[in-house]
């Protein structure tokens, strides 16, 4: 019998993501969703009494930054069960990237975007426990976020704290509740654990060494250079590879004195995958949340009989199917930030109008930390 890693999600080609942000296939639906909500001009366009104009990146063909245009949208009114929210910070996400060039599949034209943080402007039939003007969050479905304002379905949005400034917020929710599922749902992390973090000083790496140290763990990162490892060691790994110097299987056997690591948590795909098993302590976990690299090749089933190993490959949308749980995973990220125990670099911002530009940055790894669009009005 033979394993082989699938993506059924939409007509895709070889896909790869830097996180566990896989859309589940309500994505199709939820895209219904945008079309309604944001109409896009047309010669033969008239604009409505129950509807105003907004700016929008807007993709049109897949490509590269380029083809992000600025654009007039219409916004309509709210529907029953969703809110119109006035985004106030915008996260950038490289799936957002992959989603531009076509690296995941989605109906032209769209409004890229997974992660925003705003003000909420209008509320529609059957919407209570919402007001206008509470500051909401989101991330995940559905896509639209690249927009001065927005109209989503009130049980995705979560309510933000005050204490908590949206930048922070924007850069935060959609990797913040990824390592909540990865840390405290796919495996639970606790006291005397070890674990081997993979892409350490990356987004979701950095929070993943951070609240693992936090938890009493012993984090292990592979990393890049020199420079990423000085990062993950300040973010709580206690054990940073360079792979580009070492072999991180023997550098793993070396430092838990051939025991291995509970759990590996494996964004980087094809080019680690085999290692991450090798790595395992018996009945270890390998959590395979990303492809960085690209899809980790088929392997025999068998392969994971010699230690009892588990592998899983999670969704966060499988993990927040419910409000309660996504208040839930929402409220654990927002804690910890309030404590201090996830510390977020916001350290690029861009005017949303600019949006283009923050991608050919991030491309050319150019960015280092998160990256936030500001709306321009």
């Amino acid at each position: 019998m033979t394993f082989a890693f699938t993506q059924t999600l939409f007509p895709l080609k070889r896909l790869q993501s830097p996180f566990l942000l896989i859309s589940s296939l309500k994505s199709r639906a939820k895209f219904t969703q945008i079309v309604a909500a944001l109409k896009y001009p047309s010669s033969s366009y008239s604009k409505s009494s129950s509807s105003e104009m907004v700016k929008a990146i807007v993709v049109r063909e897949i490509g590269g930054p380029e083809v992000m245009k600025w654009e007039d949208v219409e916004l309509i009114e709210p529907k029953e069960g969703e809110i119109r929210v006035k985004n106030t910070a915008i996260g950038v996400n490289f799936i957002d990237v992959y989603f531009r060039k076509g690296g995941y599949k989605f109906p032209l034209p769209f409004v890229p975007g997974r992660e925003a943080v705003g003000v909420v402007s209008a509320v529609g039939p059957g919407v209570t426990g919402r007001k206008v003007g509470d500051v909401v969050a989101y991330a995940g479905d559905p896509m639209g976020s690249y927009t001065e304002e927005q109209i989503l379905p009130d049980k995705v949005v979560v309510p933000v704290p005050p204490s908590i400034d949206h930048k922070v917020v924007a850069s935060v929710m959609l990797k913040g509740m990824t390592v909540h599922v990865l840390l405290r749902r796919c495996f639970k992390v606790e006291q005397g654990h070890t674990i081997l973090v993979h892409a350490a000083a990356g987004g979701v790496g950095s929070l993943l060494c951070q609240w693992a140290n936090a938890l009493g763990a012993t984090v292990i990162g592979t990393v890049s250079s020199e420079e990423k490892a000085a990062q993950a060691a300040e973010d709580g790994c206690h054990h940073p590879i360079i792979y580009t110097k070492e072999d991180f299987v023997e550098r793993v056997n070396e430092i838990t004195s051939g025991k291995g690591v509970n759990v590996v948590y494996d964004s980087v795909g094809k080019d680690t995958f085999k290692g991450s098993l090798q790595c395992l302590a018996l009945r270890g976990y390998l959590v395979s949340f990303g492809q960085s690299s690209g899809t980790p090749d088929p392997f025999p089933i068998s392969d994971l009989a010699s230690k009892a190993l588990f592998l899983t490959r999670p969704s966060l949308m499988h993990y927040t199917a419910t409000q309660d749980e996504l208040l839930a995973a929402a409220g654990d990220v927002f804690a910890n930030l309030e404590s201090g125990v996830l510390r977020v670099r916001v350290n690029h911002t861009y005017p949303l109008s600019e949006a283009a530009r923050a991608h050919a940055d991030l491309e050319a790894r150019k960015t280092s930390g998160s990256i936030v669009l500001i709306p321009d009005n």
